[in-house]
């Protein structure tokens, strides 16, 4: 089974903020291959389908972005999956212009609060993951006003695009492609 991980804050609030974008994509999934997000578990919300014929588990965690990795560790412990073959982690990342996705295959947590409590509590860095671009912080603002803020409607069309590129990037992790989706979309 594969696990993809969307990150992004529980409530009705924070819906389609920039610090949403994991739930977007996951969301986007579910839509798309007809995988209902209901059940409550591993302090997420998941569900269970398939994506191009394989077994997989969306997962959006509960617990605030900042805590994220207490429902991730949860999700790998339950399952007993390898987080560094079986997952992915989809965030959204400042450093990008919205539109762009980046891929890697591990790395450090960049200063995402989400991504460094996933490897604390994980044990490990070496998980695969999607950034989606939501934008830089307009100068004198306050970092937490920004990603919790809303897209322009200009970016929002720059973000659906990026949305679906994130999907198709997931499925190609998925299909042991991640070096193809790194040449498509970085």
């Amino acid at each position: 089974m594969f696990v993809i991980v969307g990150l992004g804050n529980p409530d009705k609030k924070y819906e389609h903020t920039r610090h949403n974008i994991g739930f977007d994509v996951v969301d986007a999934l579910a839509a798309k291959y007809n995988i209902d997000i209901k059940d409550k578990k591993h302090k997420a919300l998941c569900g269970t389908g398939v994506i191009e014929g394989m077994k997989v588990l969306l997962v959006k965690p509960q617990t605030y972005m900042n805590l994220s990795g207490e429902s991730v560790a949860d999700v790998v412990n339950f399952y007993k999956i390898d987080p560094e073959e079986d997952m992915i982690v989809i965030f959204d990342d400042i450093s990008l212009e919205p539109g762009r996705i980046r891929i890697r295959k591990k790395g450090s947590a960049g200063g995402h609060n989400g991504i460094k409590n996933i490897i604390a509590m994980t044990g490990t860095s070496g998980f695969k993951r999607i950034k989606v671009g939501v934008g830089e912080k307009p100068q004198g603002w306050d970092l937490a006003d920004h990603v919790l803020g809303r897209f322009s409607d200009e970016d929002r069309q720059n973000v659906k695009e990026a949305i679906k590129n994130a999907m198709d990037a997931a499925v190609l992790i998925m299909q042991d492609e991640t070096d193809r989706a790194m040449n498509l979309y970085n």
